[in-house]
Parts: structure tokens; C-alpha cells; sequence
């Protein structure tokens, strides 16, 4: 009997010692669990991901149910205006004075001819205002300062966009007018002598007659400098003319020539 009660003892001892030993066991083995799950989480997130090229999104041009008119492409808000593009200057800008709209000038007649007519035939001039009143909605002044850089970029500019047809003197007798396209305004006429600076400024911005429109190549800064340099050319020839013996008259007579260039 003492020896089962013995016995009784030591299997108890052993039992709490096995339970004791069991902690770190089960410690370890819920550690490992929880790495899995973590793992099977991570797994899973990063799975699930999208790639820049495959987000969402609306391509323009494409249709949308989403909006009334169906289109997926939403305009800027009426009057939206870039940074820094907002043009308050509207001398600087268009060439106009402000607070002037064009519908005054368009009812003001204007000469006909563009240019120089060819010597032995005549033309009827229609009569109307003259220099700076034939153009009442343009500047007068220059809205920059004219400065010797300002002329020199002038000449610069003018020389690649204009002398084509202007001609380097301003006389409407350029490269493409000898080769037989209709011959450009002379810069020597008086009436471009007497029109606004405004005149020449309206006339790169929006075209005049043949001339298309130079806006998109040409900005504002350099069609002023161009204008300038104009109005160089134009003190230029005309003091060359002054300065010009008066020709003597022929005692021979020669035929009229029909125009052109010779």
C-alpha cells in the first residue's frame, strides 16, 4: 500500500512537470500561426494591387455614360484663362485703344490701292480720311519703350517674316513679288507713312488682304519691335528720297512699260 501511494506521488509530479514543459511549446507554436496569417495577409494585399496602366480612368475623346452630353473629356469653365495668360493690356495685346471696338473703323472707307501702281496707268482713289484718322480705333503710341534692342530685334524678325514680300526697303518689291506674286504694300506710301502704329500691329496679328495672319509664329513683344523697325524704314527711305537729286527729264521718248519688275 505504501508503494502505490509512492507511485500515486511520483505520477503526479510528472504530470504537473509534462504541463510545466507544454508552455513554451504552445507559446512557439502560436508565434508560428500568427507568421502565417501575416504572411497570407501581406500575400494578399500586395496581390490585389493595380498597375498605373491599368488604373481607372477617363481618355479624352472617349464616350461616357457618366455625363449628360456624353463625353468623358469636361471642358474648362466658361471665361477659365491659363496662369499668366490673362491679357488686361489691350493696347499691348491687340493694338487697339481701349475701350474701342472695331465696328467704328470697318464703317470708315479706306483707300483702295495696296501699293505702288505701276507707271502709264491710273487708278481711282476713293476719298476718304486720311493717316491716323482712316484707322480711329488704333494706337498711336507705342505701348513699349523703343529702345536700339527693340529696332534691332525688329530687323531681325522683320527680315525673316516679312522682307519675303515687303521687300528689305519696305517697298513692296520682295523675293516672292519679282518671282510674279501679287506685289505687297509699300511702306513708303504716304498712307502707311501717316497710318497708327496700331495699323501695322492689327495687320500681323489678324492678316490684311493676301497677308495671313502671323499671331501664331510672331508674338506680341516681337510684332512691336517689327512695327518699330517699320517706322525706322520708313525715316530711313524717306529721307533717302529727300536727299535724292530731282531726275532730269528725258529728251528721248521710250515706251511705257506695263509694270513689273525689270
Amino acid at each position: 500500500m505504501w508503494k502505490s501511494e509512492q507511485q500515486t506521488a511520483d505520477g503526479r509530479r510528472q504530470t504537473a512537470g509534462n504541463q510545466f514543459l507544454r508552455l513554451p511549446e504552445v507559446a512557439s507554436s502560436s508565434r508560428f500561426v500568427s507568421c502565417l496569417l501575416l504572411s497570407a495577409v501581406c500575400l494578399l494585399t500586395f496581390g490585389c494591387r493595380r498597375d498605373m496602366h491599368d488604373q481607372p480612368k477617363m481618355k479624352p475623346y472617349r464616350s461616357s455614360p457618366f455625363f449628360g452630353d456624353g463625353l468623358s473629356w469636361r471642358p474648362p469653365v466658361e471665361g477659365t484663362v491659363p496662369r499668366g495668360f490673362l491679357k488686361t493690356d489691350t493696347e499691348f495685346f491687340t493694338g487697339k485703344k481701349a475701350g474701342r471696338t472695331g465696328a467704328n473703323a470697318a464703317a470708315v472707307p479706306t483707300p483702295t490701292p495696296a501699293g505702288p501702281q505701276p507707271p502709264g496707268t491710273t487708278s481711282i482713289v476713293v476719298a476718304g480720311p486720311q493717316g491716323a484718322a482712316a484707322y480711329p480705333d488704333d494706337v498711336e503710341v507705342f505701348p513699349i519703350p523703343v529702345t536700339r534692342e527693340v529696332v534691332r530685334r525688329g530687323k531681325e524678325r522683320y527680315e525673316i517674316f516679312c522682307s519675303a514680300c515687303h521687300g528689305l526697303t519696305g517697298n513692296g518689291d520682295g523675293m516672292i513679288v519679282r518671282r510674279g506674286f501679287r506685289r505687297a504694300a509699300s511702306f513708303n506710301d504716304d498712307r502707311l507713312r501717316q497710318a497708327p502704329v496700331g495699323h501695322f500691329f492689327d495687320a500681323i496679328t489678324n492678316g490684311w488682304g493676301t497677308m495671313p495672319t502671323y499671331a501664331p509664329q510672331i508674338p506680341p513683344q516681337d510684332r512691336w519691335a517689327i512695327v518699330a523697325y517699320i517706322r525706322a524704314l520708313q525715316l530711313s527711305q524717306q529721307n533717302q528720297q529727300a536727299q535724292a537729286p530731282a531726275a532730269q527729264p528725258s529728251t528721248t521718248s521710250s515706251p511705257s512699260q506695263s509694270g513689273g519688275h525689270q
